[in-house]
């Protein structure tokens, strides 16, 4: 018997109550329109759990994604946002005490698009950081390969913390470069409190893209990780601009089909059911 299927990387948004700026080009335009628990329902499929993931730096769309969560069985954690340069501690206790608080698992912060690629290495940062692992939670880790030493940095530091790192730190999955994104990501799993997400790849490589495309970088994060420190994740509904929800789904299965039951078990759920502490 299989252990539950756990999407651990999705999100929602509703573009008619909050701007989405990142939405405004044409290369988005695909799904400019809301996102609601409804679609997600229809399109996870065979899914048994998921973890919903904040989209901006706002910290009244993390409050509203606690309430939806609350309200819809399907979602078991949300990894929010707060400002970890602000007054952390005060703002992780607020969302804690928010409707559905008890389902915040983690918080992430758009490195990605942060100009200093020292970011995460910063003090006021890594204060923040620490904030974090004081409350328990995970941190999601959202960088770009030029930010793996700063995040590398980070976890150093913080070794009581959990990081969770986003998207494999998005290789250049287009033009099938490993290097040297491999040797940061081989760097950054020596450290034992880091656990990954294959996610978000079918949109790195672009339409068309074929699962032998995605398979150097899979097999790069399985050398370096093992599949207990990896979990799944659909990145939807980003990823509908290179696939649907079940394109990415079957295509982490043929990716996954020579591991063993236990080992595909704990990539496809159990490795984000227990980092993330979601309730069965």
């Amino acid at each position: 018997m299989t252990g539950r299927r756990v999407d651990a990387h999705h999100h929602l948004w509703q573009t008619s109550v909050r701007r989405h700026a990142w939405l405004d080009g044409d290369e988005t335009a695909a799904i400019r329109r809301d996102f609601t628990p409804a679609d997600l329902r229809a399109a996870a499929e065979g899914i048994d759990a998921t973890v919903l993931v904040q989209v901006l730096p706002d910290f009244d769309e993390s409050a509203e994604f606690l309430a939806i969560a609350a309200a819809e069985p399907l979602i078991a954690g949300v990894v929010g946002w707060i400002d970890l340069t602000g007054s952390p501690s005060r703002d992780l206790e607020r969302l804690r005490s928010a409707p559905g608080g008890e389902l915040l698992t983690g918080i992430r912060h758009l490195v990605q698009a942060e100009p200093d690629p020292r970011w995460l290495a910063r003090e006021d940062v890594l204060a923040g950081l620490a904030a974090v692992r004081d409350a328990g939670l995970v941190y999601d880790l959202l960088v770009l390969p030029h930010q793996l030493p700063a995040a590398t940095a980070a976890v150093r530091a913080l070794p009581e913390l959990t990081f969770v790192l986003d998207h494999l730190a998005k290789p250049p999955v287009a033009t099938g470069e490993l290097e040297p994104w491999a040797s940061g990501i081989a760097t950054l799993a020596r450290e034992p409190n880091v656990v990954a997400k294959l996610s978000g790849l079918v949109t790195e490589a672009g339409r068309p893209w074929r699962v032998q495309d995605l398979r150097p970088y899979v097999e790069t994060a399985l050398a370096a990780f093992g599949p207990d420190r990896l979990m799944l994740g659909s990145d939807w509904p980003v990823c509908l601009l290179a696939g649907t929800y079940a394109e990415v789904m079957d295509a982490a299965d043929s990716l996954l089909a020579d591991l063993t039951p236990a080992e595909r078990d704990a990539v496809r759920g159990g490795t984000a059911s227990r980092v993330y502490g979601l309730a069965s």
